[in-house]
C-alpha cells in the first residue's frame, strides 16, 4: 500500500477511469438539448437503441456499462501493474526474501487489487452522483435507483473476478508486456464472440454483457455463464499460486 500512495499510477487509474461518468454526463447534456441530439449522428442512433433518457436512470446505465466494458480494460492493468511491478523494478528477489510467506505476499497483493478495483467504481459513482446534480437532472424515486445500483456493484465485482487471472501472465512474463498483450487479446475476443452471439460463455463478455452494453444480448447469460465466470477467476488464482510458490525466481 506504501509503494500505491507512492506512486502516481494510483491517480492516473483514477483519472482515465473517471472519463466514464464524464462522457455520460456529456451524453446527459446532449439528450437534454433537442437540437443538439439531432446533430449528434451516431450518438443519437446509440441513444435511440438503448432508450436512454436524460435522467438519473439512464445515466446510471451508462454508468454501470462503463464498469462492465472499461472495467475490463483499467482492471486488467490495476492488476498487471500491481503483479507485475517488482519484476519491471528488479526488486521481485527482494520481495521473496522478507520473513513472510510466498501466499501470503500474494493474497496481499490480491487483496491490494480487490480494493484498489473497488475504490475505482465508487470513485466513478460518486464523481456521477455529482456531475448529475450539477446538469440538475430530474429527481427520481429512490426505488428505481436501488436496482442500477446493485447491478452497478454486481458488474463491478464480476470485471474484478474475471481479471485475477491476468496475475498469472504478470508473473509468468516477468513484467507488464504479457499481462497488458492479455488484456488486449481479451477485450478483442470479448468484443467478436458477443457480437456472434456465444459471449454469455466467454468470461471476458459477461461483465459487459450483464451491464447492459450488448443490449438484449444479456438475456442469454445463465447460471452457466456465471459459473465460467467464477471459475475462470478460481482457476486463475490456483495457477497463480502455483505458479509463485513453485517457480525459479531469478529476476
Amino acid at each position: 500500500m506504501i509503494k500505491i500512495k507512492s506512486s502516481p499510477i494510483l491517480w492516473a487509474t483514477f483519472v482515465a477511469f473517471a472519463l466514464a461518468p464524464v462522457m455520460g454526463g456529456v451524453f446527459m447534456l446532449i439528450l437534454q438539448d433537442s437540437e443538439a441530439l439531432a446533430k449528434a449522428g451516431a450518438l443519437a442512433i446509440k441513444a435511440n437503441a438503448m432508450n436512454f433518457e436524460a435522467n438519473w436512470v439512464s445515466y446510471f446505465d451508462i454508468l454501470i456499462q462503463a464498469v462492465g466494458v472499461g472495467g475490463v480494460m483499467v482492471f486488467g492493468f490495476v492488476i498487471s501493474w500491481v503483479f507485475g511491478r517488482e519484476y519491471s523494478d528488479g526488486t521481485a528477489k527482494d520481495l521473496l526474501v522478507l520473513p513472510t510467506s510466498r501466499i501470503t505476499i500474494l493474497n496481499a497483493k490480491f487483496m491490494v487489487y480487490v480494493i484498489w478495483c473497488f475504490a475505482l467504481a465508487v470513485s466513478n459513482l460518486l464523481a456521477g452522483l455529482i456531475i448529475g446534480t450539477l446538469l440538475q437532472l430530474p429527481a427520481t424515486d429512490i426505488a428505481l435507483l436501488i436496482p442500477k445500483l446493485t447491478s452497478y456493484a454486481v458488474t463491478t465485482a464480476l470485471t474484478v473476478i474475471v481479471g485475477i487471472p491476468i496475475a498469472f501472465f504478470a508473473l509468468y512474463g516477468k513484467g507488464y508486456l504479457a499481462p497488458l498483450g492479455f488484456v488486449a487479446l481479451t477485450l478483442v475476443f470479448a468484443q467478436v464472440i458477443a457480437a456472434i452471439g456465444y459471449g454469455s460463455y466467454f468470461p471476458w463478455s459477461i461483465p459487459g454483457l450483464y451491464s447492459g452494453a450488448g443490449g438484449e444480448y444479456r438475456l442469454l447469460l445463465n447460471h452457466y455463464s456465471y459459473t465460467i465466470l467464477v471459475l475462470t477467476g478460481a482457476a486463475g488464482y490456483l495457477t497463480t499460486t502455483i505458479y509463485w510458490k513453485r517457480a525459479d525466481q531469478t529476476k
